[in-house]
């Protein structure tokens, strides 16, 4: 649940910190005095984009935090899934700042990008506001709504279906790509025939480039190698007068006349004799290395010409010897199939039918499964729109099936609805108002609320279009949901506002150092008979209203007495 909203320097907002509660979190106001602002702070801290123009001061640093009590287990998990630090008291601290137009995002401290912040807040939140029910206008959220409710059979199938489909597609790819007609076959045949012969021709060993290039390299450079190491050889030798070996040997001789004479005259000899031995076998060395450097012109042009067939292959073929000798092998696949073409493409079109079938199989799987967790949806939704004051509604769900499959299956479905017992069933969107649509929307919430694992859910205009007794009948079916629940909801209707477990009020101020601010504050009892009265009277308050106010909330906490609670929330916060 969200325990904290901190929020600085945005918009109206100077500084607020909202510590809300379990159960049904009520938040009004007059219109204007920001409670747009509270959502649209909720909505950045969870990956909404931030406008410059909404920080207050641009000499600092704007900032929304939420703080949330995780206790469900599959939860923190999936929250650990996506590498996010998760404390051991089960805390996740939502953190968005906007410092020099840079945004900063953290959770517990650690740094993430923005796209695993909005999957974070798929599993912490989720937010219904105007825009969510005007999709139920479009078929496809129709669709989704029913999978979310038979997701305990429908999620594997789904999971089937992809790598089933993905598969086919891959499939219709390739033979779409190795269609040929005979044309386009023998000319095909002919340059893979041609390229694998001059592979052959050159009959590759892998590294012989490498050991040719180094033979190469000491050839071509041989004259200048040659008089390096002879000049080498003979400073160090022992022919020339002046060469180290010359002059190390008359050093050995000084010392054997003189080193009977001192201990330490043998020790600083002996090593002197070593470094005559050494060398010495330097200079055998060099020799031999200069012998060795006698080749043939011949031999010189010979290992050019092979680089240069080498070499010529890798840049037709491949990088290196060895991708020459796979591309070969590529294509001696490719010829042969080339070679038995129809063979090969009839058996290519067996393989694509066979998966087709398997994909057929899985998809008539979920439209059968889908087809029967409509009917319970249907009665369900039916049931609780009754509920929701819709008198004699009929609610159905019809399926159509597409042309061609998909990684989704072949369905098309859509919601059909009758409000009037004269009228035949029809498409939601052709009938239904604004008010009729947020109903429905709320009816699906509390639907799929106890098999969601999201334990916070925000309702904004929730109350569009709807008054009297429906609003009293949307106000105990939220009641219902906040059993389970943390909810919060913005609304401009006293019934909905007086079913509150904790209610909150969003204020504007002005001020001549400042300027005009929002801030929010928690209610007492007499202050939310106030503020009810102040929703229900308008301008004016008269004692009337303070009575109304009175008892709207008595009968209220009567409704929410006799309501059976079942929360699922930690005895402490």
């Amino acid at each position: 649940m969200l325990l904290n909203l901190h929020v600085k320097n945005l918009a109206l907002i100077e500084e607020i910190d909202v510590y809300f509660d379990k159960g049904l979190n009520i938040l009004t106001g007059e219109t204007g005095a920001g409670k747009s602002i509270i959502l649209g702070s909720i909505n950045l801290a969870l990956g909404s984009k931030i406008a410059k123009d909404m920080v207050r001061d641009e000499a600092k640093d704007a900032l929304v935090e939420l703080l949330f009590q995780i206790e469900n287990a599959q939860q923190i998990e999936k929250i650990k899934e996506l590498d996010i630090p998760i404390e051991e008291d089960g805390q996740v601290l939502l953190s968005r700042k906007l410092v020099s137009g840079k945004t900063i995002t953290k959770v517990n401290g650690k740094n993430i990008p923005l796209a695993h912040l909005k999957e974070l807040a798929e599993l912490l939140i989720d937010i219904h506001g105007q825009h969510e029910h005007q999709s139920l206008l479009h078929r496809k959220k129709h669709l989704e709504v029913l999978d979310e409710f038979g997701k305990e059979e429908l999620t594997l199938l789904k999971q089937q279906l992809q790598n089933e489909y993905r598969q086919y597609i891959s499939l219709r790819k390739e033979i779409a790509e190795l269609t040929l007609d005979e044309e386009q076959r023998l000319r095909e045949l002919d340059f893979l025939t041609f390229e694998i012969q001059e592979i052959k021709e050159a009959s590759i060993k892998v590294g012989e480039d490498i050991q040719l290039e180094e033979e190469y390299k000491k050839m071509k450079n041989g004259k200048k190698i040659t008089g390096g190491i002879t000049q080498i050889y003979k400073i160090t030798g022992y022919d020339a007068a002046g060469s180290v070996g010359e002059s190390i040997g008359r050093a050995i001789r000084e010392f054997s006349s003189i080193v009977h004479y001192d201990e330490k005259l043998a020790d600083m000899n002996s090593i002197l004799v070593d470094v005559e031995s050494l060398l010495n076998d330097l200079n055998r060395t060099m020799s031999d290395y200069i012998n060795e450097l006698d080749f043939s012109q011949e031999y010189f042009v010979k290992v050019e010409d092979r680089l240069d067939v080498l070499n010529k292959l890798k840049a037709k073929y491949g990088r290196t010897l060895e991708d020459v000798i796979q591309y070969q092998e590529e294509k001696e696949v490719r010829l042969n199939q080339l070679i038995e073409y129809e063979s090969f493409m009839k058996k290519q079109q067996e393989e694509l039918q066979k998966q087709e079938q398997t994909v057929a199989k899985v998809s008539n799987n979920i439209s059968k499964t889908r087809k029967k967790y409509s009917v319970t949806l249907c009665e369900e939704i039916k049931k609780i729109l009754i509920d929701l004051n819709f008198q004699e509604v009929e609610f159905e769900m019809e399926f159509q099936r597409l042309d061609d499959y998909t990684a989704n299956g072949y369905d098309e479905a859509g919601f059909l609805i009758s409000t009037n017992p004269s009228e035949p069933m029809k498409p939601l969107g052709q009938i239904v108002s604004g008010g009729e649509l947020s109903r429905i929307m709320l009816a699906i919430k509390t639907l799929l609320a106890d098999k969601d694992a999201i334990e916070t859910l925000i309702f904004d205009e929730v109350d569009v279009g709807i008054s009297g007794r429906t609003a009293q009948k949307v106000s105990e079916k939220m009641a219902h949901i906040a059993k389970s629940h943390q909810v919060i909801c913005i609304t401009h209707l006293p019934q909905i506002a007086a079913m509150a477990d904790v209610h909150y009020a969003i204020e504007k101020h002005s001020d001549a150092t400042i300027g005009t601010t929002t801030a929010i504050r928690k209610l007492d009892e007499e202050e939310i008979i106030q503020e009810l009265a102040r929703i229900l009277g308008g301008a004016k308050i008269t004692d009337k209203v303070m009575d109304s106010a009175k008892e709207m909330k008595m009968l209220a906490k009567k409704f929410l007495q006799h309501s059976t609670k079942k929360t699922h929330y930690p005895k402490k916060y």
